[in-house]
Order: C-alpha cells, then structure tokens, then sequence
C-alpha cells in the first residue's frame, strides 16, 4: 500500500533470494569481498564459502544524521527466519547511536514542533505517507540516552508511541529512565500506548492522520507515567509502601537535572 513517491524517500528495495547476488556484484577483488565481510553484507561459513547476508527481504537503507546509508533492516516476504533481520554492529553502524528515518525527518522540517518515536520502519514510512513526516524509529533497542539526546537538541516534545503489551511498556519505561539526566526547563517527554494488536502503521491506516494526531495529543505526561509505573509495583496504602515508593522514585528524581 506504499505509494512510489515514499518508496522513493526512504530508498526502500529489494534483496534478491540468491545466494550471491550482492557477492558477484561488488566483491570483484578480494579486497572488496573483505570490506562486504566487515560491513556484514556478506558473510562466510566454517569452510570459508561467502553467502549474501540479506536475501528475499524488502530492504529498508539506515541513514546516519549525514544521509549516508550506514545500515539496512530487511522485512522477511515469507518463509522462515525473523521478521526483520537488521545489520549488526560495524565500524560504519552502531544501532543506539542511529535512528531510523531521522534523516528524513530534517529533510521535512529542520526544528519540528514534536517527535514521535516509534519501534518499527513501516511505522516510519506508513506515517510519512499519512502526512505525519516527523516520526523516528529505535533500531531493535530501547530508545537509548544517545538516541535521546540527539532528539532533545532536534525539539522540545518527545512522544513515545509503543504497543500497549509489556514488551511495550518494558521499553517505554526504559526509555523514561534513560531520559531522566536529559530533563531540563523546556524539554518534555509523552507516552501513547497502543491497544492489543495494534502500530501506528495499522492505526493510522485505519484511523486516518488527523484522528492519529487527536490521540497524539492525549499521550501520558512523563510524571503520569513515572508515577503510574512505580504504584504498579508498591501499594502506597502502607507505611511499607509508602516507604518502598519514596525511595525507588527518589533516586530516579534525583538523575534530574
């Protein structure tokens, strides 16, 4: 459902299913089947035979702050294997650094009112395509202090927008403890969580950009959410409780600049 003007922005492609289509392409000299090797375009088994490591994915190019593509994340078509199987670590890609469609978001507005930080690349894509240009997604991780730090010097509003489910709350709540030293006069951070089933891809597909944006602007405030997390593990009816909740909330309050 992605129309060619967005496939065309985010450079989307396709990797062959052969075992060798990127190999027989570049790797020409030794030399360059070393360099495929170490940016883990290619690898090689026990016996020393090289194999593409992307095959029968759509590809979706990483691009550094600069618009250089650093990384891919390849969507399975069918067949086995994950999902998505991203790039790993190289000297060109580290992914708590890198956030996916970053790049594309400056092209669209160089200091953005808000940014919505999402966990998938068709979020990405399928909200650019809606309109909604000013989303980013985390790399497979927990948005990281790095990733935070870059997007607080970008705007001052950061809305987190991760499924509802616990591996969703898990990374939101991670997420806001890797932003307590980033917290400062001026800086907000927001929380939306999904219903059951549920993306921004399929949701905003279903509920069009501007319904889309009316929830964006009901997130969770970030001391909403601090405070709604921590009671769900003490019970502030007791002294006991009362006693746990100062201190696990205090030693995090104090991270705050």
């Amino acid at each position: 459902g992605l129309s060619g003007e967005i496939v065309k922005r985010f450079q989307i492609g396709y990797a062959s299913n052969r075992w060798d289509g990127l190999l027989n392409t570049f790797a020409k000299t030794s030399q360059q089947r070393q360099q495929l090797l170490d940016l883990k375009l290619i690898n090689s088994n026990d016996s020393g035979r090289c194999y593409d490591f992307f095959r029968d994915r759509i590809m979706f190019p990483i691009h550094d702050r600069r618009g250089r593509v650093v990384g891919f994340g390849g969507r399975i078509i069918d067949g086995d294997g994950p999902k998505y199987l991203n790039s790993p670590e190289t000297r060109l890609f580290h992914k708590g650094h890198e956030l996916y469609g970053y790049w594309h978001l400056l092209q669209a507005q160089k200091k953005p009112p808000q940014v919505l930080i999402v966990e998938g690349y068709m979020d990405v894509v399928s909200l650019a395509q809606n309109g909604i240009d000013y989303a980013v997604a985390s790399l497979g991780t927990a948005t990281t202090t790095e990733q935070l730090q870059r997007l607080f010097r970008t705007t001052n509003t950061v809305i987190c927008c991760y499924d509802g489910d616990r591996a969703g709350r898990d990374a939101a709540w991670r997420a806001l403890e890797n932003a307590l030293p980033l917290l400062k006069d001026g800086v907000d951070m927001k929380f939306l969580f999904l219903p059951d089933g549920e993306d921004p891809d399929s949701l905003v597909q279903q509920l069009g950009a501007v319904a889309f944006e009316q929830q964006l602007a009901q997130a969770t405030s970030f001391i909403d959410y601090f405070f709604e997390h921590l009671l769900t593990e003490t019970d502030p009816s007791t002294d006991a409780g009362r006693s746990q909740l100062l201190s696990v909330a205090k030693v995090r309050i104090e991270k705050i600049a």
